[in-house]
């Protein structure tokens, strides 16, 4: 049985949805008014991961996943660039959907906008007027903590120790309309000049909290199973939904809360004002996406990530240590599978079972997501699966040397759970493995038509019998980072 970590009750627990059978999971989706960064990378793979893992172990999903497109910071985004917000926010969802499936991200179920749910947000608001527990101020809405005496239950704080502004969206003079320095916005009423939605308190928009609560409730019922997020949002955003929603309903709102750790870069939290802070995009002109999700999964989920750097001269960043390696790692998966598929019928005979490591993958790989998610352990049974695998392929370098069919369709499927478990290994392996070793030879000024035109060189001299020469062409291109392989239809290279 799969168990958590529930950061509501600080400790690990059973995950056992309302509905057998049914698990009715939220995520808070990205603010999009800039490309993804590394954090949202994070977030979505590992709930991607969960989501993934409690489908393959047969319990039906239904995955929200929300998108803000009406923000504070949306719209100043959009007054630089003299563009209207919604135009800003959609150009970002599209970028946003994009890298989410290079990570190799499935789409959630429901991908719900604040600006498709403005009506149920308004309700929402004046449901918790009507019962006291919000109240309106020059214009503004603002939800009473003092009127939720559970209020800082998530985040175990006391709301007498409590500040205005913990969420970064409140401004000085919207402290002065509170009754109490933490009560939060539910609407903003807009300056003169911005854009605006109506509502029966003012021309504005929506809160930042308002819209999951509404949203969630919306596609998933007023209790649901499982809420999750960065461990940045537990403070004030969940806190915050958490107060609104059951003052709301009378009912508690989510019973698992999950969050995940900070993506660190040199051991600092990555930042704009750092100068460490990294998009997707940048990273993906680097490495394969594939890879990046390949390193997120060898840290546990909650806790912190953190990515080297290293500089040029020009103190420019010019490469990621634990990326590079993480790649490696993913030329071996592939190098692994594409050997596997390479194996023809006729060299399958006999009736030897698969080895210990590749029949018990599915169950390693199930026992150690169960546990908290425990990704890294899951990573290394993958990596045990690749060991034997290839122990198999080595098996057959002996030419009448055969392995039985069952062997054979076990490592095949048990490929298969890696992919659609942990998304990894469902590219096409001469694909993606070209596109690293090009890349790889780009970046350290190799022709890939001049390494052919070596190859094609060698074999002239090898089938000529000039060894002599074969070798010394091996040589140079050894000394440029080229590995030759050799095999019985033909040499490819790749970069060592």
């Amino acid at each position: 049985m799969l168990r958590l970590y529930n950061t509501l009750t600080a400790r690990k627990e059973p995950f056992e949805p309302a509905q057998a059978g049914h698990a009715k999971v939220y995520i808070c989706g990205p603010t999009v008014y800039d490309f993804a960064h590394l954090g949202h990378g994070r977030v979505y793979v590992i709930y991607d991961v969960l989501v993934r893992h409690l489908r393959a172990t047969g319990t039906k999903v239904t995955y929200v996943r929300n998108i803000t497109d009406i923000d504070d910071k949306i719209i100043k985004r959009s007054a630089q660039n003299g563009e209207d917000p919604l135009a800003l926010s959609a150009r970002f969802i599209k970028a946003y959907h994009e890298d989410m499936v290079r990570l190799g991200n499935l789409e959630p179920d429901v991908e719900p906008k604040v600006s498709d749910h403005l009506e149920e947000i308004r309700q929402l608001i004046t449901t918790l007027i009507d019962k006291g527990a919000a109240y309106e101020s020059d214009g503004d809405v603002y939800f009473s903590v003092e009127k939720f005496p559970g209020y800082g239950k998530l985040s175990h704080r006391k709301l007498s120790d409590l500040e205005h502004g913990a969420s970064g969206r409140t401004k000085d003079e919207e402290a002065e309309r509170k009754r109490h320095p933490a009560d939060f916005a539910l609407w903003k009423k807009s300056p003169a000049g911005e854009q605006t939605w109506p509502s029966p308190w003012s021309p504005g928009r929506p809160g930042w909290h308002i819209e999951c609560s509404a949203m969630s409730m919306k596609y998933l019922g007023e209790s649901f199973d499982l809420h999750g997020g960065g461990l940045d949002l537990v403070f004030p955003h969940h806190e915050n939904e958490i107060a609104q929603s059951e003052a709301a309903t009378g009912k508690p709102f989510c019973k698992l809360w999950m969050h995940n750790g900070f993506v660190e870069v040199d051991k600092e939290k990555m930042s704009k004002s750092l100068g460490n802070f990294f998009t997707a995009r940048d990273l993906f002109e680097r490495v394969e996406p594939e890879a990046i999700r390949y390193a997120m999964l060898t840290v546990h989920y909650r806790a912190p990530i953190n990515f080297e750097w290293t500089l040029d001269a020009q103190n420019r960043p010019s490469g990621f240590p634990q990326l590079e390696d993480a790649e490696r790692r993913l030329e071996y998966l592939y190098t692994t599978l594409e050997r596997l598929r390479s194996i023809g019928p006729d060299r399958m005979s006999g009736s030897d079972p698969a080895v210990k490591e590749i029949a018990g993958f599915r169950a390693a790989l199930t026992a150690a997501l169960d546990d908290d998610l425990n990704m890294p352990v899951a990573v290394a049974h993958a990596g045990a699966l690749l060991k034997a695998v290839n122990d198999v392929c080595d098996r057959l370098k002996s030419k009448r040397a055969t392995v039985s069919e069952q062997a054979i369709s076990t490592a095949k499927a048990a490929f298969e759970q890696l992919g659609s478990v942990l998304g990894l290994g469902v590219q096409d392996p001469a694909t993606i493995l070209r596109r690293i070793r090009d890349r790889r030879a780009a970046s350290r000024g190799i022709s890939g038509p001049d390494v052919e035109t070596k190859i094609a060189a060698r074999n002239e001299a090898r089938a000529s019998k000039d060894f002599t020469r074969a070798d010394a062409i091996r040589t140079e291109l050894t000394g440029q980072g080229v590995e030759l392989l050799d095999s019985p239809t033909g040499t490819t290279w790749r970069i060592s």
